[in-house]
Formats: C-alpha cells, structure tokens, sequence
C-alpha cells in the first residue's frame, strides 16, 4: 500500500539517543509562552504531520537540537539508518526595531520586573506591536525551515518533532526566543537597565514629597530609634516569590564578579534559606495574631 506520492508508510528507527521529552501525555509545555509558539506551530503546519511529529518527540526521535547562528539545527531519527538534518531559523529583528521594542518595554515597570526575574510578562507582545514586530511567527513565511528526508510538504513531521522539543526548551528558557530574534538575555536586560538609569532623577529633591522641608539631621537625630508616623498604614503581605532568586536575577552579575563566577548559584542556598525563615516566622506570627483574636 502506497502513500502519498509513492511513499510507503514506515516505522522510525527507535534510538534511545535521543532527547526525552518531559511531556508524554496532554499538554506538553506549562508556560504561556512555549504555549503560544505551539499555538502558531499548529496554525500553519497539517494536523497529521503535527501529530505524528508529537508522537516522534514523544518517543525521543529527536536525538540533537542544538543552537546556530540565527536559529536551531537538529538531527531527527527517521525510518532511514541516517538521521535527518532540520534547520529552522526565525527572522532576526534590526537594531533599530530592538531599540523600539526596548523603549516600550522600559515604559511598563511590571515587564521589567518580570523580565528582571527570568519570566516573559504575559502581555509582552503589545510591547513588540508598538514597535511594529511581531515576537511569535504568524505565517509559515516567518519561519525558515529545511529538512533533509524525502517529504514534499514544507513542513514535515521531522521538523514538528524539532519544534515540539524546541517548545520545551522555550518553556524552560523564555530568553531563547530574543536569541531566535537577534539578541541575548543580557543585551536585552542591559538595554532595559541602561534606560532605567537614563531615566532615574538626577538627585533627590529637597523636602519629601509633599514639599515640606526636610528637618537638619541634628533636630532629628533622637527619632532615629522611633517609628514614623507612618508605620501603622503600611500593608505588607510576606509569600513565596512566583520565581527562585528574583532579587539576584534582577540585580544581573555585581560589578566584581568575574565572567565565569556564577554569583546567583553561589548565594542561592543562603537566599533560599532566608526565605524559608521568613515565611516560617510570617505563618507563626498570623498564627499568634489569630490565637489572639479568639481569645
């Protein structure tokens, strides 16, 4: 029995060389991101294709997936003894459209919070639609893609495989998809970084923000061991950051560190820990307030 166009349907090689994917059964990927790649995998690739490449991912048909200058190569074990090559390359933005997309991220603080943090904002796409660029591929057209097997389709199931995979090194990595797009993780924090500080006051002003005039240190200097006016309207609610390390990862690499000093994964243990010592004493003193109020 034939298949389309001469082609016999077969069985791919199983190889356990190749990469596992984590997902084997549902949703393959967690975060809206990696989510949003599938997405636009799924609107201009065929359905059976797509699905047979999930099921290539699934099995570990993709035995190498490696990044290349401007974009990702990987090797797909087919029915074949010799695996596939597949090359897939998204369009690189210019350095003035970086500049643009840039200049609307550092307007929204909430993204360059998250981005800070190794998170991709949810609504980060308006931030490129202002700049006139898109962050995801909307047409098949954006993408450029070459595999090596016999399949007349542009896209085949060899290379479905290779972007299932690659949605899984998304979810892990949001930065990835900037390195798809022409910059790294550090261009991108340190542009953001450098316009903070272009836009940060010169010095601070005189008198607090009401414009009352700030008392000389020596008329003040006995309040120092007393609590402000203030103290009792702020409202502070203590949790588990969303993400591990958001301080460190915000700060980038301090000025001392040398290039092969990974500062984030020294200190994490003791971050870690405070952390845990934080909410331990937060939860024992709610605790206390609500024996208290029982009572």
């Amino acid at each position: 029995m034939s298949d389309w166009w001469g082609f016999r349907p077969s069985r791919p090689i199983a190889t356990d060389a190749g990469i596992a994917a984590r997902s084997k059964r549902g949703a393959f990927v967690r975060h809206w991101w990696a989510s949003r790649w599938i997405e636009a995998m799924e609107h201009v690739m065929d359905p059976g294709r797509l699905q047979r490449g999930r099921a290539y991912a699934r099995k570990g048909q993709v035995v190498a997936l490696d990044e290349a200058r401007g974009g990702v190569e990987a090797r797909v074990q087919g029915s074949r003894p010799r695996p596939y090559t597949v090359r897939l390359a998204l369009a690189p933005l210019a350095a003035r459209q970086w500049d643009a997309v840039i200049a609307a991220l550092a307007e929204r603080p909430a993204w360059v919070a998250d981005l800070l943090a190794g998170a991709m904002p949810d609504d980060i796409e308006q931030a490129f639609e202002a700049a006139g660029v898109a962050l995801f591929p909307n047409a098949a057209d954006d993408l450029e893609i070459d595999c090596s097997c016999p399949d007349w389709a542009d896209v085949c199931k060899h290379v479905a495989a290779v972007q299932y995979i690659l949605a899984e090194r998304f979810d892990a990595d949001p930065f990835l998809l900037f390195r798809l797009r022409g910059r790294s993780k550090a261009e991108v924090l340190d542009g953001l970084r450098a316009r903070q500080a272009a836009a940060a006051p010169d010095g601070a002003p005189d008198g607090d923000e009401a414009g009352a005039a700030v008392p000389a240190l020596d008329d003040c200097a006995e309040d120092y061991w007393r609590a402000g006016r203030g103290l009792g309207a702020v409202e502070s609610t203590i949790a588990a950051p969303a993400l591990p390390l958001p301080v460190l990862k915000r700060l980038g690499p301090p000025p001392f560190a040398d290039a092969d000093t990974d500062v984030a994964r020294l200190l994490g243990g003791a971050y870690a820990a405070a952390t845990a010592w934080a909410l331990a004493v937060s939860a024992a003193a709610d605790g206390e307030v609500g024996t208290r109020g029982e009572e």
